[in-house]
């Protein structure tokens, strides 16, 4: 199980093969359930140049731990990855890596869907978004799944 909270760019493909390669037993998982989020250039209806995603250090962290090990609860996982940006972000940059591995799909499907879920509507995250007609707002409400 990682989680990580990055001010730095990654590129999610390449953190889901080191991961899977340095962390989960080849020949033991048979499902891989993988969802990238990625910077819109839009939202409610606006155009949307640039996003700042803020959090709390240590509380954000320690929320997405517990629900990665919630998530081993409730479902047969052999692993867990969950990677997310902060600072400021441009359209079509990922924002968040979740990853779960497990023997069967059901599993795996199920439990990645929960894990985003709970990190939309739960995480300690704050977005401020920078119109390109000009201004900037905080997202009050996340857009539904």
């Amino acid at each position: 199980m990682t989680v990580a909270v990055r001010a730095e760019a990654f590129d999610p493909w390449r953190e889901l093969r080191a991961h899977q390669d340095a962390a989960v037993a080849p020949g033991r998982y048979g499902a891989t359930a993988v969802f990238v989020g990625t910077m819109r250039d839009f939202n409610a209806g606006d155009g949307v140049s640039r996003l700042r995603l803020e959090h709390y250090p240590g509380m954000t962290e320690q929320y997405l731990e517990n629900i990665s090990q919630e998530a081993r609860r409730r479902w047969d996982l052999l692993d867990t990855l969950i990677l997310h940006r902060v600072g400021d972000l441009e359209p079509n940059e990922p924002i968040v890596l979740v990853a779960v591995w497990s023997s069967h799909r059901a599993a795996a499907f199920e439990a990645s869907r929960w894990l985003m879920e709970e990190l939309k509507s739960r995480a300690p995250f704050w977005k401020k978004e920078v119109l390109t007609e000009g201004g900037e707002r905080w997202v009050e409400h996340n857009t539904p799944g």
